[in-house]
């Protein structure tokens, strides 16, 4: 009976000591085995369950997948002499994971280490170059859409010489040779955000305010050309039909006085004698009122129907 609860204990004490000494090993991390603050054998890059020796050694796990480092916003002058607020993020990864032990230790004290190192390469890269450069990264013409100037959509206003993408590498090649002591492998950076600092935004929406109405003029007066351009067309085809309305007129017009006087000449030639005497009557109309007074002889032929003429008694 003794015998058997001394083998109980033992198995007992075996299976504690087994769990004491299995760890397991995420694929997303690796681990580090320390004795008495000392690293022991190779780090635990591959999944599964490992051992080590119970009470005597720690495992010390890190991150294998990539990490987030997110920098603080700085205000930075440019090469023009801009000051502009630059904000960056950046990629890393623990390939190294006795280096980072030794000297780091924990992800905290890596992320200021980051800070330390490309903090300075990005006010070192945006220091040396102009602003158009950190903002675009090739010569792309831009589609604004704003009026139809071939001139400026085939030059463009800035030549990019570096870019934003060449500026991020240089910070990339500038920092990664400061964190391999570090066991840290800087896979990217990129610039998240580029702003105006405040005294210079006001000055910047004022040029752009300029730069709308400008443009805003010039619509203006291709419009009060294209107007005016109308309006002589207008005025043009207007003068056209006016003209034409008249010749056609004066046409119908001589037409019907060609009509009229062959109809009174053929009417008149069936006796000239009342022809002559209607004419005659209507120059008297014409010439004679009540107040009129005439000294003709009586031989004279205005006065040939009125000789003839006796009144009834």
């Amino acid at each position: 009976m003794k015998f058997k609860g001394i083998i109980l204990v033992l198995v007992l004490a075996l299976v504690f000591l087994g769990f004491a000494s299995a760890y397991v090993v995420d694929e997303t991390e690796q681990v580090v085995i320390t004795q008495f603050g000392r690293i022991v054998g190779e780090p635990k890059t591959d999944p599964g369950l490992k051992f080590r020796i119970p009470f005597l050694q720690n495992a010390n796990y890190f991150p294998k997948i990539l990490l987030q480092w997110d920098g603080d916003p700085g205000q930075i002058p440019t090469l023009d002499k801009t000051f502009i607020w630059v904000d960056t993020f950046a990629r890393w990864r623990i390939v190294d994971p006795v280096k980072f032990f030794q000297t780091v230790n924990n992800i905290n004290s890596a992320q200021y280490r980051l800070n330390d190192i490309i903090d300075p390469a990005v006010r070192n890269l945006i220091t040396e170059n102009r602003l158009i450069e950190t903002v675009r990264a090739t010569n792309r013409q831009l589609g604004a859409g704003f009026g139809d100037d071939e001139q400026a959509t085939k030059v463009p206003r800035y030549l990019i010489t570096t870019g934003r993408q060449k500026i991020t590498e240089a910070i990339l090649k500038q920092a990664q040779p400061k964190l391999t002591a570090f066991g840290i492998e800087l896979v990217d950076v990129k610039i998240k955000r580029v702003n105006y600092v405040e005294q210079v935004q006001e000055s910047v929406f004022n040029r752009m305010i300029a730069e709308r109405q400008q443009i805003a003029e010039k619509f203006r007066s291709e419009g009060k050309g294209e107007a005016q351009k109308i309006l002589g067309e207008k005025e043009r085809d207007l003068k056209r039909i006016t003209s034409e309305a008249y010749r056609k007129a004066q046409e119908l017009k001589g037409t019907a006085d060609a009509e009229a006087t062959a109809i009174y000449a053929k009417a008149y030639s069936a006796d000239p004698d009342f022809y002559s005497f209607i004419k005659t009557l209507e120059i008297y109309t014409g010439a004679m009122n009540d107040k009129s007074s005439l000294v003709l002889s009586t031989d004279s032929e205005f006065l040939k129907y009125l000789k003839g003429y006796q009144s009834e008694p």
